[in-house]
């Protein structure tokens, strides 16, 4: 009796978790298909919204510098992110745990007292706007690729780096085909982490954007007091299903490659 009701429970509370989790996005899908303006009236089933979408240059214009933003900043701080976690991984240990704790900083810091100060220093050497933009998500993504990049770099076997220096492979040579391979894993999630980031934050690009530029995030902020636009219910559809179908992929595809190089039995 005491068994069931726990499995009882414990079901309960997974659905009550995945009410809370996806049932405000099955709205935002059901409302992109909506022939109605209103948030509460069903007005019928319509793809308007998504043809109108394309051509709404406010938001396909916020749509492309966010993705420009968010891949730029990205590409820099995975470069920088894992040279700086090679770096501090060959530091003495006190060194090393100073520059770790250096690192955490921007992670545990609330995201308007970091916005604010890079606004403050911005504003001091170069004007608000896309680069300063691009520069604080810079900023604040390194963290997460020192800290995806770490563990691999700690699970890393040196001794195929030296072997290749014996057989006469230069530093370069041997970084970019014995280091970097051990690292791939690694890069990928700090990349693909970064990307998310930069993509999601609104408080900071808030404080470091200047005039004339807007991300997805700052334009919907905007855009609050008017109304959303049901554009904006079709553009955040299309975002849930690329990264749903995403996920799927990654999820399947190593299960099934594993599937196939799995060795059969002859009789």
């Amino acid at each position: 009796m005491v068994e069931k009701l726990k499995r009882v429970l414990s079901r309960f509370y997974i659905g009550l978790i995945i009410l809370f989790l996806y049932a405000p996005i099955l709205v935002l899908v059901m409302l992109s298909f909506n022939n109605s303006r209103s948030r509460v009236t069903w007005g019928g089933f319509t793809l308007q919204w998504y043809g109108k979408l394309f051509s709404n240059g406010q938001i396909m214009e916020a749509l492309v510098t966010t993705l420009v933003l968010a891949t730029a900043s990205a590409l820099a701080a995975t470069v920088i992110g894992v040279l700086g976690a090679l770096g501090i991984h060959a530091m003495r240990q006190k060194n090393y745990q100073i520059m770790m704790i250096c690192t955490n900083i921007p992670l545990l810091n609330a995201d308007i007292v970091t916005g604010i100060a890079l606004m403050l220093w911005f504003v001091h050497f170069i004007p608000l706007g896309f680069g300063s933009v691009l520069i604080a998500h810079i900023t604040f993504n390194i963290p997460y690729v020192i800290l995806s990049v770490m563990p691999k770099i700690r699970q890393m076997n040196v001794s195929l780096y030296e072997a290749a220096r014996d057989l006469g492979a230069n530093a370069v040579y041997a970084f970019f085909r014995v280091i970097l391979p051990q690292l791939a894993s690694g890069i990928v999630a700090g990349f693909f982490m970064a990307f998310t980031m930069s993509m999601d934050d609104f408080v900071i690009t808030y404080f470091t954007k200047g005039a004339g530029v807007n991300t997805l995030s700052t334009m919907i902020y905007g855009e609050i007091r008017k109304g959303i636009k049901p554009e904006m219910y079709a553009l955040s559809t299309m975002i849930f299903v690329f990264v749903f179908v995403i996920l799927l992929a990654a999820n399947y595809w190593p299960g099934k490659k594993a599937q196939v190089q799995k060795p059969g039995y002859e009789i």
